[in-house]
């Protein structure tokens, strides 16, 4: 099987918008399902709930650096610091076209590396000791190449978009679950008033899985465009492998931060909707497949 890394990118950036757009059909839908448990007098709740919703959210993201530095314990360094390292990310970012990114380490034996940053001006790459300890010149270049797809991509606005919108979903129903027990509609359609609950209890739980399907396809499409910086799928597919074989585990595994790693702590190896990753296997078979398709062209 041979795979192109521009299929693979064309193909999880359709995906990744049809799963937004799905993910603005739920907010639509709990919308209603307000309207319909408490009438229309009741409505105005859901403006509020917006505008915190987008505060709150757009605060992270605009400080999204700051905030995923210090709950991962990330210290920025300068070039003398780690001159080899400041090299490789230099050599990465001028073939992706982008400004220098900010370099930080965590200090932690656990391989493992992340982006932040609301922007390509903004952006940050951090890896921890522990990968720079267990991978060789080429692995980092495709560490560094998947991270820097993250930035450029803007991976960051597109996680913030569906973030916003599955916090606006729970605040949402929550409200509107809580307000059902305290409002009655006499000529309110008992069949519709049904639908309503039950959309506002699932739709938290479904708003979360489709963010984790969106962090997944971002998750794949870095990895394809890692390819189209280096022109080395093996790289990154030897660095996965090196992933894949240690057991170790970041000591700062949040579930807020989760899904910036390249590898997340949080998910075993036994697939589940809730994944911010794909399974790391299915990430060094594409990468193996796209090797043996030949070196991409521009």
């Amino acid at each position: 099987m041979s795979v192109s890394f521009r299929a693979a990118q064309s193909k999880n950036k359709r995906k990744t918008f049809l799963l937004l757009f799905v993910m603005f059909l739920f907010v639509v839908a709990v919308i209603w399902a307000v309207g319909q448990l408490f009438g229309y007098g009741s409505v105005w709740l859901v403006p509020i709930a917006v505008v915190i919703a987008l505060v709150g959210v757009w605060g992270s993201y605009w400080n999204s650096d700051k905030l995923v530095l210090k709950m991962t314990r990330a210290q920025i360094i300068d070039h003398d610091t780690a001159p080899q390292l400041f090299n490789v990310v230099d050599e990465v970012r001028i073939a992706a076209g982008l400004p220098m990114p900010t370099v930080a380490i965590v200090d932690d034996p656990a391989p493992n590396a992340f982006a932040t940053g609301r922007d390509p001006d903004h952006a940050v790459i951090a890896f921890t000791t522990g990968i720079l300890n267990a991978m060789d010149r080429e692995q980092l270049q495709g560490v560094t190449a998947h991270e820097m797809a993250h930035v450029g991509n803007r991976d960051t606005l597109v996680m913030a978009v569906a973030a916003t919108t599955a916090g606006l979903i729970a605040i949402i129903a929550d409200v509107g679950v809580r307000m059902a027990f305290f409002t009655r509609r006499d000529n309110s359609n008992p069949i519709a008033t049904v639908i309503g609950l039950v959309i506002l209890l699932l739709a938290p739980i479904a708003a979360v899985m489709m963010r984790s399907a969106v962090s997944r396809k971002r998750e794949s499409l870095a990895d394809a465009t890692a390819v189209q910086f280096t022109r080395n799928p093996a790289g990154l597919r030897r660095a996965l492998e090196t992933l894949a074989a240690d057991s170790t585990v970041v000591h700062e595994r949040s579930t807020a931060v989760s899904h910036v790693w390249i590898e997340s702590p949080l998910e075993g190896k036994s697939r589940s909707l809730f994944d911010t990753h794909p399974p790391i296997s299915e990430r060094i078979a594409i990468l193996r497949a796209m090797e043996q398709s030949g070196p991409p062209t521009t």
